[in-house]
């Protein structure tokens, strides 16, 4: 089985984005703010978003399962208040559990959470607590900056966040690092504050010792890890300078990288310097990449072509970053797959 860890429902109905438009006005005017019950989306129009989108570009490329969640870009937790964020994380919460009951074979719900700038994390345990419960998420997404690119909130590795980690244990949820909308012009959101904020949340991680205070709890990097396997030495240099135990032991129990690496050279620089172990496969398809390489002539996020391609990697490599290393990070994704499998 091919499971692709990364996927964001970016083709939701245009309803969505419209309903969206208008909470956001009635932040100002509430005169204006829609009711949830305005939002109506059929079924049949959440399958036409998916079977002409990701499900076709699914079967066209070879992989089988997609861990979907909320759109990251849409997440947009620096605007308005809790109240705002957790409306908006509620609808599209539901909107990826319909799509894994309409495409059961096919797609597994990841939650957003309805984070707030300046808000207490604690507050997103309900929400978390529900997806779990009821729709069967096997892992959530973590904005490290819910201001947008101002970096207001402490470090991962402080105590602002231990309530979601407490949690995350409980149900034994790994989390994405995932930003969402850059409303800094300094950043672009995903050439620049995506990449950055993968980097800084595992420098984070490195200067602390966050998972001594919580060894099983599991952080999956996304985008190859931004900065991290290209500077390798210097993170190692770093932690040796901090007298930080090696990375493998520090911090290699408990953070993996995606493979939304959109080009050969890139691939091969993360699976030579991390180790197999520590990395799952992804595409992010139909998201910040979706052009045709012009040097290859294939879509820049049809990832599977470069672990195919690659000469480093073993077929029990491969075995492991298409299917093993998901069903160990996503132990829900793994008691749901053996569930399946026992039918």
């Amino acid at each position: 089985m091919i499971i692709d860890c990364h996927g964001h429902y970016t083709t939701a109905p245009k309803a969505l984005e419209t309903w969206r438009n208008q909470q956001i006005a009635g932040i100002k005017d509430p005169s204006v703010m829609p009711k949830v019950a305005d939002l109506k989306i059929s079924d049949d129009e959440l399958r036409e978003s998916i079977e002409s989108n990701q499900l076709r570009l699914m079967k066209e490329r070879g992989s089988d399962l997609t861990l979907f969640s909320p759109r990251a870009s849409f997440m947009a937790h620096h605007i308005g208040d809790f109240n705002v964020s957790s409306t908006w994380a509620a609808i599209c919460n539901e909107l990826c559990y319909r799509v894994s009951t309409l495409f059961p074979d096919h797609f597994v719900p990841v939650a957003m959470l309805p984070q707030s700038s300046g808000v207490d994390p604690a507050t997103c345990i309900p929400e978390l607590e529900k997806c779990v419960k009821e729709y069967g998420a096997v892992g959530i997404n973590l904005n490290p900056d819910p201001s947008g690119g101002h970096w207001t909130s402490p470090p991962l590795s402080d105590k602002h966040w231990y309530p979601i980690y407490e949690k995350m244990v409980e149900y034994d949820l790994p989390a994405m690092i995932h930003e969402s909308t850059s409303c800094n012009a300094c950043f672009h959101t995903t050439g620049a504050h995506y990449l950055n904020a993968d980097t800084t949340a595992f420098m984070q991680c490195l200067t602390s010792d966050l998972f001594k205070d919580f060894p099983t709890l599991k952080f999956l990097i996304p985008h190859g890890g931004g900065a991290v396997p290209y500077h390798w030495g210097r993170f190692r240099g770093l932690a040796q300078e901090l007298k930080k135990p090696l990375l493998q032991d520090h911090l290699l129990n408990n953070i993996f990288f995606d493979t939304c690496v959109y080009h050969q050279p890139g691939i091969d620089l993360l699976n030579t310097v991390i180790p197999v172990k520590n990395v799952l496969f992804a595409s992010e398809m139909i998201g910040a990449v979706r052009g045709i390489d012009p040097e290859t002539g294939n879509y820049y996020d049809d990832t599977k072509r470069y672990i195919e391609a690659s000469k480093i990697l073993s077929d029990a490599d491969r075995q492991q970053i298409y299917e093993g290393n998901a069903r160990r990070v996503f132990p829900r994704l793994d008691a749901l797959l053996k569930a399946k499998e026992a039918q």
